[in-house]
């Protein structure tokens, strides 16, 4: 072999090499990427920094919207004190107040004052889909969140509202 067609080969395989780690690179940037995947395939609100998350699921045969307390990660159910909270719903020029009510369980042992979920009834869920929405007041394990504006079904994560 002479040595240009020697040169010319160690260059394609630097070449190579270099793209293929670049691309690995981006490949593992993409794998790494942060998300939430809420598990009633709901609305994710963020609480604080990430600590929590309420997931909003509509049912609007019922006219009802469930509200679970989960985790930062939206994997756990987290139980709350609180037998109710509130959220002042903006929606085609009318304002209302839909208060959350806890939930029982007994196939989890969940009981008002400690239960992950609640809910609200309003009949015009039943033929609303959207509404901007503010969280009045919440306090998950010691930790209180007030005025979490979001809306609904977009939610209040930038990331997931880019979606």
């Amino acid at each position: 072999m002479n040595p240009l067609t020697t040169t010319i080969r160690t260059i394609a395989v630097l070449l190579l090499l270099s793209g293929c780690s670049q691309k690995a690179a981006s490949e593992k940037a993409i794998v790494h990427k942060h998300e939430h995947v809420p598990p009633h395939h709901g609305t994710p609100i963020v609480l604080g920094n990430e600590e929590y998350h309420v997931e909003l699921v509509l049912d609007a045969a019922a006219g009802k919207l469930q509200a679970y307390v989960m985790d930062g990660e939206l994997e756990n159910f987290v139980r709350v004190q609180q037998p109710s909270f509130e959220v002042v719903a903006s929606h085609q020029g009318h304002e209302d107040t839909l208060i959350f009510k806890a939930v029982a369980n007994h196939a989890t042992g969940e009981t008002v004052g400690d239960t992950s979920q609640f809910e609200a009834q309003a009949d015009w869920l039943r033929t609303e889909k959207e509404f901007d929405g503010i969280l009045k007041a919440l306090s998950v394990r010691g930790s209180k969140y007030e005025e979490i504006q979001f809306n609904f079904p977009k939610g209040n994560d930038t990331d997931e509202k880019t979606k």
